[in-house]
């Protein structure tokens, strides 16, 4: 029996391992973490500033220009420059993870820490590159469907860092989980070995043959070289969107801020209320990962039918109310099964939806010019007010409690239910104009 294998999803079937590669690391850093740290009678307050950790994801755009155009000697040259970023990459972060495996973080937390950085810095060093890679991998009309095999790797690994970890530490131990972790990184490993490299876009602002900047240059070519891969990059968005890019940066800073200002005390305020690792991970990880797959098929639909701008007021309402789901959790006696699958649905189905309105609003304001220095900045954005905001969430709930936390974390994101207003209204506005860009 021949079997055909549709051209589009061979296409596409490169970015399901990858997307699986960049989406393993988050959690074993952040939530899953979480659970970890709980057990060992760590305070909540301590768990809170591990969201810090994960603040690397944050400020990725400050080394984006290396890896936009910095190679690695012999590596650049056997592999292709976005390949060879991507082995390094992929590399730290499995060494990262060994060493969490090998530290017992009750007795050295401080340098358990560290090892939990080099993973958030790996991590987000291969998402920059793997951004860029998908940007230069095929034209705008076909990033649809690349952005649906990324996500959907990437939250099958999500899947596998918050549910497996949680049944894995379950039957046997926390260090076993993050080895067995720590080798499932070969499959992004493999699958770079295995795909093309790219061809870098060439552009007047952006001289991809420029020569390389680790030769030595005088303080005059270093600066020129700064505002070069760093400054144009982040003025190209203000040129092409004047003041309007004020209301975007700002919306892209405040949308998941709610969403991201929970995440870091679920896990512990689920085991608190009495639930085991084994129903955490079907419910909230297991169940909650359809959820997502629903919601993001959702997003994606309404997205191919209104475009990126309009469904951004339905995502900002749904992540930030969906957060009060969890008061209905809080408010039973104990471990109440039933109330936690619907605040599960809730919560993921708004998150699925969100996320994949959102990846397709930030690809659709990246010019090909600076694609991972442009990528990075905007989902640096994203993160970096919600994951600072969330290292507080520990003292939030050691000072007044869960109810209170859940309705904290809901008002954070109302902000970004009027920005997303006005980028509707930016859109008709700009429509009418011409000579610029319009948002889509």
């Amino acid at each position: 029996m021949n079997i055909k294998i549709d051209r589009k999803m061979a296409f596409c079937i490169p970015f399901v391992f990858l997307g699986f590669a960049a989406g393993l690391p988050l959690l074993l850093v952040y939530s899953t973490l979480t659970a970890w740290l709980f057990e060992l009678g760590i305070s909540k307050t301590t768990i809170g500033f591990f969201a810090w950790v994960s603040i690397a994801y944050s400020f990725k755009f400050l080394w984006a220009p290396l890896v936009d155009h910095m190679p690695i000697w012999k590596l650049t040259r056997r592999f292709g420059h976005r390949r060879s970023w991507l082995l390094v990459s992929q590399v730290g972060v499995l060494i990262g993870l060994l060493l969490m495996a090998s530290i017992d973080p009750g007795k050295n937390l401080v340098l358990f820490a560290l090892c939990a950085l080099l993973v958030a810095v790996s991590s987000a060093t291969q998402d920059i590159t793997l951004d860029a890679y998908r940007i230069e991998y095929a034209p705008d009309e076909k990033q649809g469907i690349l952005i649906a095999a990324y996500q959907f790797g990437y939250r099958t690994a999500m899947l596998i860092a918050g549910a497996g970890a949680l049944i894995l530490a379950e039957q046997y131990s926390w260090s076993t989980t993050y080895v067995a972790a720590s080798t499932l990184m070969f499959v992004g490993m493999v699958t770079v070995l295995l795909v093309k490299e790219t061809k870098p876009y060439k552009n007047s602002a952006l001289d991809q043959n420029a020569p390389p900047p680790l030769r030595r240059r005088s303080s005059v070519e270093w600066l020129a070289e700064l505002y070069r891969v760093l400054i144009l990059p982040m003025t190209d968005i203000i040129q092409r969107y004047r003041w309007e890019a004020i209301i975007i940066l700002s919306f892209v800073g405040l949308f998941r801020i709610s969403d991201l200002a929970m995440a870091i005390m679920v896990n512990p305020f689920l085991l608190e209320t009495g639930f085991t690792k084994l129903q955490i991970a079907e419910i909230s990880k297991l169940y909650g990962f359809i959820m997502v797959l629903v919601g993001a098929a959702i997003g994606g639909g309404i997205v191919s039918r209104f475009g990126v701008v309009s469904p951004l007021l339905v995502g900002s309402i749904l992540v930030s109310f969906s957060n009060l789901a969890f008061l209905l959790v809080a408010k039973q006696a104990g471990p109440e099964v039933f109330w936690l699958i619907v605040a599960v649905s809730i919560e993921n189905l708004a998150s699925g939806f969100a996320g994949t309105v959102f990846i397709a609003f930030l690809s659709s304001l990246t010019s090909r010019s600076f694609t991972a220095t442009q990528y990075a900045l905007l989902s640096s954005f994203m993160l970096m007010p919600g994951k600072f905001i969330s290292g507080f969430s520990g003292i939030v709930v050691d000072g007044f409690g869960y109810d209170s936390f859940f309705v904290y974390s809901t008002l954070l994101g109302i902000p970004s239910i009027f920005l997303a207003a006005g980028l509707i209204f930016m859109k008709s506005r700009a429509a009418s104009e011409s000579g610029r860009d319009t948002l889509t």
